[in-house]
């Protein structure tokens, strides 16, 4: 009977364990939300670039760079959603902010989350509501498909819900799409729903509760080769302008794309064939 006993407390202890302390926020400058075990995981080196060697978008730079520093100052920031073409710096943009303004203002702290992990965001705003910091909140790669009702979870990240959103907390996305959800899911609601124009609102004012919208395009053929040229410099490389351009056009069209993604594989490979390490 006793061991009995033992044995349904162990089962009630495994179905209910133990609270977790707060996590050590001292710890690092970027952390990794893990909603599987409600952890924040602290990132010991945070792989990003220089915000300098970010070439072609400096209007949304210098906007990002505002507003971060403006919450990190604790005045009003907006939510900001980072779209457009693929490998033009979405995310390197927000991880490059980051570090420029975290290097001033030691109270801002980067939270990466998965868009999988949105149905648990409510449990990290209440992890972080009452903290001495600021937050970051970045998804990365958002985007919605035909079934996925995690876009619900995101109106808590942007609005609070009945407690609003904490005050130290501001969320940065990147996607390729404006909207969040691919075009073909807006058309196939406005021929299903009972009433097509609200279905179609409720899924598009996403993108609405975001106050900055940041487009990222295509870069011209200049800008990808001043890119690479920028790494270069960069990393100590001295090159010949006229062959790098050459080999660099060459590449971009074996690659079928030219964009900031593009021009950091070349230099990737160029850097390996001189024989230095990145």
């Amino acid at each position: 009977m006793k061991e009995a006993l033992e044995r349904i407390a162990a089962a009630l202890e495994r179905m209910h364990p133990c609270e977790r302390p707060n996590p050590n926020l001292n710890s690092a400058t970027a952390f990794v939300w893990h909603a599987d075990s409600d952890l924040l995981e602290p990132v010991e080196k945070v792989n990003r670039i220089s915000l300098s060697l970010l070439i072609g978008i400096d209007r949304s730079r210098d906007t990002l760079l505002e507003n971060t520093r403006r919450f990190a100052n604790g005045y009003a920031a907006n939510n900001a959603l980072l779209w457009g073409a693929r490998g033009m710096g979405k995310s390197s943009l927000v991880k490059a902010v980051h570090a420029e303004v975290s290097s001033k203002y030691q109270n801002l702290k980067l939270i990466e989350f998965h868009r999988e992990d949105l149905a648990s965001i409510s449990r990290l705003l209440t992890l972080l509501r009452d903290q001495q910091y600021r937050f970051l909140l970045l998804c990365d790669d958002l985007s919605f498909s035909h079934d996925d009702q995690n876009y619900k979870s995101l109106k808590v990240v942007l609005d609070g819900g009945i407690e609003g959103r904490p005050d130290n907390v501001v969320f940065y996305a990147t996607s390729n799409r404006r909207h969040l959800i691919p075009r073909d899911m807006i058309e196939n609601e406005r021929s299903s729903a009972i009433n097509p124009s609200e279905a179609v609102e409720e899924k598009v004012s996403l993108s609405d509760r975001f106050g900055l919208w940041l487009g990222f395009h295509p870069c011209s053929q200049d800008e990808y080769v001043e890119m690479i040229i920028g790494y270069c410099n960069a990393y100590g490389i001295g090159v010949d302008i006229k062959k790098l351009k050459s080999d660099a056009i060459e590449w971009q069209t074996t690659r079928g794309a030219r964009s900031g993604r593009v021009a950091w594989q070349f230099f990737l490979d160029l850097a390996g064939r001189n024989g230095v390490s990145i």
